[in-house]
């Protein structure tokens, strides 16, 4: 079996996992509870609690024109993929019979959000979508001064104001805790646990601490030519440096702090989080899209 079959069914199964996980969280936790998430998601739940259509339908009809819309602001494949992802969302929802959980509040804010992002995420590494609220997004970007996060933010902000009159307000509200579970589970998922973290280094003693980064920790590094000094009190006292720069995990940064300080305790340290790194001698694989 080559490698393009091996992702192509690794990518199968992220897909059909986050169908079953976001059938879960819909089915067992949201739906029986009149709570509700952001997105196409949150506009689908509200269309079926304030005129009782089918869940199952109402996702794939509000999903369908962001889909198309998908075609031409993503690619043609994208849209195909995340039709069939959405379809097979409606057929979860009609027939598999999901229990429901609970009905607690603060446990269906919290554990529904969780289901959802985990969905959510899995379909997302499986390169299509559940919800098209970022296509929408995309599209309105090309039209506005605004940013996607908050042309996103705005519409999920009028999805809860709309909740809120409609359903009541302690609803609306253990909603948005529902969505910023699911946003946060989204995340994990798609960033995983090898979040990447990019670290500047600024030392006297910058050859040692390549030496330790690459001989002990097994780094990459890329050296930047710099200058240091500049202090008030001497301002035209300066020297030239080596700006080291490498990336590492998010569970290394304390390792590599620690040994930096070994080397030079006054040395300047500064990261900065990095949502995707590729290539290099970096050992995580890059995700197909």
């Amino acid at each position: 079996m080559n490698s393009k079959s091996i992702a192509i069914i690794r990518d199968l199964i992220y897909v059909i996992t986050g169908i079953l996980f976001c059938g879960f969280a819909l089915k067992g936790f949201l739906v029986p509870n009149q709570f509700f998430d952001g997105g196409i998601t949150g506009i689908s739940l509200l269309i079926h609690e304030i005129y009782h259509v089918n869940i199952a339908y109402v996702i794939v009809l509000a999903n369908l024109p962001l889909i198309v819309m998908g075609a031409f602001q993503v690619s043609k494949k994208f849209a195909l993929k995340t039709l069939a992802c959405v379809i097979l969302l409606g057929i979860c929802l009609l027939y598999v019979p999901y229990p429901i959980i609970t009905s607690d509040k603060l446990l269906v804010s919290i554990f529904g959000g969780v289901f959802m992002g985990i969905g959510v995420g899995l379909s997302m590494r499986g390169g299509c979508a559940l919800d098209g609220i970022e296509v929408l997004a995309l599209y309105t970007l090309k039209r506005s001064s605004f940013t996607i996060s908050e042309i996103i933010l705005g519409i999920n902000i009028i999805i809860f104001l709309i909740a809120a009159v409609h359903l009541g307000l302690p609803t609306a509200l253990y909603s948005i805790l529902t969505y910023y579970t699911a946003s946060r589970a989204i995340t994990f998922v798609i960033e995983g646990l090898e979040e990447y973290t990019a670290v500047n280094i600024i030392s006297a003693q910058s050859e040692h601490i390549k030496e330790k980064l690459v001989k002990e920790m097994g780094k990459g590094i890329t050296v930047y030519k710099g200058e240091r000094g500049f202090l008030k009190e001497s301002f035209d006292v300066h020297h030239p440096v080596d700006i080291v720069f490498t990336v590492v995990t998010r569970f290394e940064v304390r390792r590599l702090k620690n040994k930096v300080h070994e080397v030079d305790p006054q040395a300047f340290v500064y990261t900065s989080t990095i949502k995707e790194a590729a290539g290099g001698i970096l050992k995580k694989r890059a995700r197909e899209h």
